[in-house]
């Protein structure tokens, strides 16, 4: 599970970086002030959360048990709902998608939870 957990997360940064040259190149001049910020924003939290499922993986050889797994899966589920609403929503312009962000986030709340969790047991 520990390299599944890194492969995604070095997977979910490669794709965080290929968005934010997408975003500063590609559609800059495309999509207005807000939506640009909408879309940064997708990319920043989808790296710091790929960033996290590299922790996650060498948590789960550290601290066997339950949390650590639930941790990287809510950073995946995280990542999918915050940052996939968020860059669906700067590109389609489409506003009910925010509605879906804060699950994301919710779900990025209870993985650093978890993680934390884990290294206290």
């Amino acid at each position: 599970m520990d390299r599944l957990f890194f492969r995604l997360g070095a997977g979910s940064a490669f794709l965080s970086v290929v968005a934010g040259a997408f975003g500063a190149h590609a559609i800059r001049a495309r999509l207005a002030p807000d939506l640009l910020a909408v879309f940064e924003t997708a990319a920043r939290y989808q790296m710091y959360h790929a960033l996290g499922l590299i922790a996650v993986a060498w948590a789960v050889t550290r601290w066997p048990g339950v949390l650590a797994h639930m941790a990287g899966w809510l950073f995946v589920a995280g990542t999918l709902l915050f940052s996939g609403s968020l860059y669906l929503l700067a590109l389609s312009g489409a506003r009910w998608l925010g509605a879906v962000t804060p699950l994301g986030g919710i779900a990025f709340l209870a993985g650093w939870a978890c993680l934390a969790l884990a290294a206290r047991r």
